[in-house]
């Protein structure tokens, strides 16, 4: 099979969404298909990624919001693109402008919608929340719903990773959705990888005995994370119990973050870290992964900080809530950092009291070739001939 995944998320100093593409690259060569990527560049480039892999580069103007990130300005060349590559498959990777780019695209080929975003719970739910309920924002945001469903009309599947986002797809008229969990990458997280020595020096970092509740927070700093929220949270909580939080990531929120954790020692920021294998030795090391963002459409670090065993402390609502219901973690009430300062209180306390903490034992992870294999198996029936027809 050959897939051309035509992804306006890509870019050199990405997030997430590359993290998943690189790993798609190497996976579908693994397994036999070739893998096209059509992104967004500073220039027309083909960049060989190695058998059956490659990026298209398509010169693209600079996205004004995010000057990382470019959008596909001219259609035509996109489109023509497409014609030369002669897919079997095409992906849309991002709900927006070049989702309805590939949905009118005159090809043959079938072709999926994969929600690598979710805008209504990353911007509508996270402003309007405090002062309307869930059926009024959706109201106000019924033209991004009747563009989700035009979509939906449009493509043969809607690639969800979350059982919750399925659901309110679900609810808001999609017909064509399809869960398949994403992963983490195989071998990397591990329990085994926990370390006495490193935890004693990054509670030593907050000031804090080995005695102490150590938790992580991982991610962009970036303002859909909560980073403040949890701030104050660990705060709240640390006049019950002694616990630290040490902040692993990069992002233009790092000031607002620094000035909110002010003169508390038992909150630090770490040095960015860019290998992997250092993360997941940083993350087996910590006591549970506390996360504030309800916004996600899968949660790639609670699904590495199960993979390393730690329990998770989640909002309600998003990826990361489906990943802690799914292990047992404590849940809190989204966006409510009085809720948030109990679930950790709630959890250091069962922590002192030898009744939770950090699994040594934890089963084999799903892991990102498991969700590819899944989803390519998925695309070789839609590409069979009586599929299209059916």
């Amino acid at each position: 099979m050959k897939l051309v995944d035509v992804c306006a998320f890509y870019a050199p100093k990405g997030g997430g969404v590359r993290t998943y593409i690189d790993r798609k690259l190497k996976a579908g060569a693994a397994l036999g298909h070739e893998v096209v990527v059509i992104a967004p560049g500073a220039r027309d480039e083909i960049e060989e990624r190695g058998p059956n892999a490659r990026i298209v580069w398509l010169k693209s103007t600079v996205f004004p919001l995010d000057f990382n990130y470019r959008y596909f300005s001219d259609v035509p060349a996109l489109y023509a693109a497409l014609e030369r590559e002669q897919p079997d498959f095409v992906e849309a990777s991002s709900p927006w402008r070049s989702a309805s780019i590939i949905a009118e695209w005159p090809g043959k080929a079938p072709r999926a919608l994969i929600m690598h975003a979710d805008p209504l719970s990353a911007y509508a739910y996270r402003w309007f929340d405090p002062v309307a309920t869930r059926d009024t924002i959706n109201g106000l945001f019924d033209r991004y719903w009747r563009h989700l469903r035009r979509l939906d009309g449009a493509y043969d599947m809607i690639v969800s990773a979350s059982p919750g986002l399925s659901a309110r797809l679900a609810a808001g008229g999609l017909k064509r959705v399809v869960t398949n969990p994403m992963g983490v990458d195989p071998g990397v997280f591990s329990p085994a990888l926990r370390d006495a020595e490193l935890r004693k020096g990054l509670l030593g970092l907050c000031e804090l005995p080995e005695t102490a509740t150590l938790l992580l927070g991982a991610g962009r700093f970036a303002p859909e994370k909560r980073w403040p929220m949890l701030i104050d949270a660990v705060t709240a909580a640390g006049t019950g119990h002694e616990v630290g939080l040490v902040l692993v990531g990069q992002g233009r929120d790092l000031k607002t973050i620094e000035r909110r954790i002010g003169g508390n020692p038992h909150v630090r920021v770490l040095a960015p870290i860019a290998e992997r294998h250092e993360l997941a030795r940083v993350m087996a090391s910590a006591d549970a992964l506390l996360h504030g963002c309800e916004a996600e459409t899968f949660c790639m670090v609670a699904a590495e900080a199960r993979a390393s065993g730690l329990p998770l402390i989640t909002p309600d609502e998003g990826g990361a809530a489906d990943q802690a219901r799914a292990c047992g973690g404590w849940i809190y009430r989204s966006a409510d950092p009085a809720a948030a300062a109990a679930a950790i209180g709630q959890y250091c306390l069962a922590r002192e009291s030898g009744l939770a903490g950090p699994d040594p034992d934890v089963p084999p992870p799903r892991t990102m070739d498991d969700h590819f294999r899944e989803l390519f198996a998925t695309y070789e029936r839609l590409i069979a001939p009586d599929a299209r027809a059916a």
